[in-house]
């Protein structure tokens, strides 16, 4: 390491992982992964090595039998056509064909070997991209504005940003031992299209008067993030010009390096640091790593779009347009992401993006080839026009692949927004999140209606059964949703929502929103429909 490790004297307790981390650094699997268990194969890969795959952005695929799941980086979604074809033909060649887009536009595959790594990580790297810390204790997929460049609604254009604080960090050594996962995004966009309260460190549009100049810039958000204690990020007094993102990033990772938590690892990311210290320390810890920096301009974010971005819009670029697909339950297969990229080359730049929504855009085309593009058969499925709940409906990986995962979700979580779509007939979108564990990767906590999977037993046996919460949302008024009493049974989930979005659909307002409903009506009104629900 470049770097001396002052959290070892100054915490008497390391956790285990700690200790393996001090043994070996992460980053050294890769060069062995090459080397040698790839070579010999699963059953030459010892426990411990196994932990730290997940630098080389790898995790064990349930169930553990010799398959793996791999996570690639997309710096705020964006992609070239090679890229996507190479994502795709590592799909097709190696993961059943089978592709899903993340809440952190990433893509990620399963049923890879061992053995195909190799392999994998060159096609990757031959294109630019990168699966390596997608996974582990470090710095992560820098998420951003997947309309960057092209939004008439962002104050500047965040890709070289991005991909410049992703590059500074990745592989970097100094960064690659961390309490826990590490999340940034970075977005200029006035709706909040990068989810900057859930994140570790958020840069968020902002202006400010600087020696009689109008200057654009951001503000800076520390300490958000989900999983079983929730917290939404604070906002520091700071103003950061675009020229010192990147110092203020390597300030503030420094501080979680150095003195985020290590002894337990369910108490180790950020947001517990931030929490104990308060923004005001934050920031005179940072202010004493990267010297004194402006105080907070005028916030630039109106609202938050949660990243949907399906139809046909214009772009600040006159004549074109960018289309947003719906990917149902963000899968999708090799074969598909190939030939979006193939129209996306004949019709528009030859670029794609994915969204925190799980979805993708093909931007730039121009309108008046709109039409032509949409009437290729691929777009049946991967709609622009997507029925209202098949639209807004997120899920993890869920027990299928995920090891944490106590319950099914995707295909769960597909058939219930169908459901929906067959026996509800609503004008408006209700955002529904399903997770399978309290690690909360489909985000359920931001969600309208967020579902968490558990098991309860039955006289038939064990089944799957969900906790449901309401009223999520952020932006101005962020808001974690909340738990209600009473799990639903797995079958049942379906039949219940659709009771509940009634209840919203008969009581409300014109024109209000289910999270505006929430608000109104309080969870308690909708603990009691639950309760009645329950027990009829």
């Amino acid at each position: 390491m470049a770097y001396e490790p002052v959290w070892v004297k100054n915490q008497p307790k390391l956790n285990k992982v700690e200790h393996l981390k001090l043994e070996k650094d992460g980053l050294d699997v890769i060069r062995t992964i090459i080397e040698k268990y790839a070579l010999e194969g699963y059953e030459s890969i010892p426990e411990d090595e196994l932990n730290r795959f997940k630098w080389a952005g790898v995790y064990e695929q349930k169930p553990r039998d010799g398959h793996f799941m791999m996570r690639v980086r997309i710096n705020s979604g964006c992609l070239n056509s090679d890229q996507a074809r190479a994502l795709g033909g590592i799909a097709q060649d190696y993961g059943r064909d089978l592709m899903d887009v993340t809440t952190r536009q990433a893509v990620q595959f399963h049923w890879l070997r061992v053995e195909h790594l190799p392999d994998i990580f060159k096609r990757l790297e031959d294109v630019g991209l990168y699966s390596y810390e997608a996974c582990g204790d470090c710095p992560r997929t820098v998420v951003g504005n997947p309309l960057a460049g092209i939004d008439p609604d962002e104050l500047m254009d965040t890709t070289d940003l991005v991909n410049q604080v992703s590059d500074f960090f990745l592989l970097n050594r100094d960064f690659s031992n961390l309490p826990r996962k590490y999340k940034m995004s970075i977005s200029a966009s006035k709706y909040n299209t990068a989810h900057a309260e859930i994140n570790d460190l958020s840069f968020t549009p902002a202006i400010k008067q600087i020696n009689g100049d109008h200057v654009v810039g951001f503000h800076v958000w520390v300490g958000g993030g989900l999983s079983a204690k929730p917290h939404l990020a604070q906002k520091l007094d700071l103003f950061v010009r675009p020229d010192e993102v990147l110092k203020v990033a390597v300030g503030v990772t420094t501080i979680f390096r150095d003195f985020g938590y290590r002894e337990k690892r369910h108490h180790a990311r950020l947001k517990f640091l931030v929490a104990d210290w308060g923004a005001e320390k934050f920031l005179e810890e940072l202010t004493k790593l990267i010297g004194e920096m402006p105080a907070r301009g005028e916030d630039q974010m109106v609202g938050w779009n949660a990243a949907y971005f399906d139809g046909v819009h214009p772009q600040k670029q006159e004549e074109l347009r960018y289309i947003g697909l719906n990917v149902p339950i963000g899968r999708l297969s090799g074969t598909e992401f190939i030939e979006l990229a193939r129209l996306a080359d004949q019709y528009g730049s030859g670029s794609l993006r994915t969204t925190m929504s799980q979805n993708i855009l093909i931007p730039d085309i121009p309108h008046e080839r709109v039409d032509e593009l949409l009437a290729h058969e691929i777009f049946e499925r991967l709609t622009p026009y997507p029925k209202h709940f098949m639209s807004r409906t997120v899920s993890c990986t869920g027990n299928e692949f995920c090891n944490l995962a106590v319950v099914e979700t995707k295909e769960r979580a597909r058939r219930v927004a169908q459901y929906l779509d067959d026996h509800v007939d609503l004008d408006s979108e209700v955002r529904i999140h399903f997770i399978g564990c309290p690690n909360a990767c489909g985000q359920k906590h931001i969600a309208d209606i967020g579902l968490q999977g558990s098991l309860i037993r039955t006289p038939e046996g064990t089944i799957d059964a969900f906790d449901i919460a309401v009223g999520g949302i952020l932006g101005p008024g962020a808001k974690l949703n909340q738990v209600l009493k009473g799990r639903v049974k797995g079958d049942d989930v379906g039949p219940v929502l659709a009771q509940l979005i009634e209840f919203y659909k008969e009581n409300r307002s014109e024109g209000e929103s289910f999270h505006r409903f929430v608000e109104r009506v309080g969870a308690a009104a909708f603990q009691e429909r639950l309760t009645a629900i329950l027990a009829s």
